[in-house]
């Protein structure tokens, strides 16, 4: 590497830690936000399993990745791919007998949906495939059950995110023994790169849960596990700075105002004195806080705040709920 590449190298890591917000008094923040009741409708006959990810299309239509009634899909004959209009009425569905543990969720702008399997057996899971809005299958990436670190392997994918100019983004590693990686492909599924390794340092991930793109082309990562932090880099994996003041994001979401949503989760569910948990709403730009809307709670005890969450052009706020097994809806 070059002086002036080392030098730049240096210099963004310095401004990326002026960029690091503080924390003290961080849940003082007004909650604009009400929860809409009984809000979208499931067929008579069917229940909610946990929610993985929620996504909005350009014409107000919720995405709902769903695992199936329980908490995975492998036995399961369900649809976990569902949309939602406008008034909560299920309009269509599909994907049944493909997945294994249904995780992440993104859409392009011709509507297309992208779904990210996080799991394997029996030869699915590990993958990420694209749908038509209608359900047809346009492309798969990875080995369907082989998990790897090649570059045409996923280990455990948990969220993709599309660019404007139809690239890819895969956050690739769910913990454990899994990848800790960003993998990026062009809009035909060539891999274009990769980026990031097992790590603390700006730049390292530790738990990739989610990723979001923001309206300047950044690509936004909620970096779970070890590291609780937003990393920010741009679309070619140099790394821009990191937010530690969004809580344990598992969760990430920038609209078209380039308002940022982070769901903010706790361990294991597990409440923790003096920490809240809920989703925060924060300028994309320079991380600022604007709102943050507390978990209900499953319980007085147990945490029940979202992994997923969207936003639609009205500003209504979705929450995909992996605890108590259902989509919950915020108004202004």
């Amino acid at each position: 590497m070059s002086y002036a590449r080392s030098l730049v190298s240096a210099l963004m890591v310095v401004v990326a830690a002026l960029t690091v917000l503080p924390t003290e008094n961080v849940y003082a923040q007004p909650n604009p936000y009400k929860a809409v009741d009984g809000w979208p409708k499931l067929p008579a006959g069917r229940s909610w399993g946990a929610v993985g990810a929620v996504d909005v299309d350009r014409n107000g239509t919720l995405w709902v990745f769903e695992r199936c009634g329980g908490i995975r899909c492998d036995d399961s004959k369900l649809d976990p791919i569902m949309a939602f209009d406008r008034s909560g009425n299920l309009i269509r569905s599909f994907g049944a007998g493909m997945f294994v543990f249904p995780h992440g969720l993104g859409l392009d702008r011709d509507g297309n949906v992208y779904v990210t399997d996080a799991e394997g057996k029996d030869g699915k899971g590990h993958v990420m495939v694209k749908f038509s809005p209608e359900g047809k299958v346009l492309l798969t990436l990875g080995k369907p059950g082989t998990p790897g670190a090649g570059t045409d392997q996923f280990n455990r994918p948990t969220d993709v995110a599309i660019a404007a100019n139809g690239d890819i983004f895969v956050s690739d590693g769910h913990g454990g023994d899994s990848n800790a990686r960003v993998m990026k492909f062009s809009k035909d599924g060539k891999f274009i790169k990769t980026w990031g390794k097992k790590g603390s340092a700006p730049g390292d991930l530790s738990e990739p849960h989610s990723i979001t793109i923001d309206q300047q082309g950044r690509v936004i990562v909620a970096d779970r596990g070890d590291n609780n932090r937003i990393q920010i880099f741009d679309a070619d994996g140099n790394f821009i700075a990191e937010w530690k003041h969004l809580g344990r994001p598992s969760g990430v979401y920038v609209d078209v105002n380039d308002n940022l949503y982070v769901g903010d989760t706790l361990p294991q569910g597990k409440r923790t004195p003096g920490k809240k948990d809920g989703i925060w709403v924060a300028s994309a730009k320079d991380g600022k806080v604007i709102a943050f809307i507390p978990d209900l709670g499953a319980t007085k005890e147990s945490s029940d705040a979202p992994e997923g969450v969207a936003a639609d052009a009205a500003g209504n706020v979705y929450a995909a709920q992996t605890t108590s097994r259902n989509v919950r809806k915020y108004s202004k």
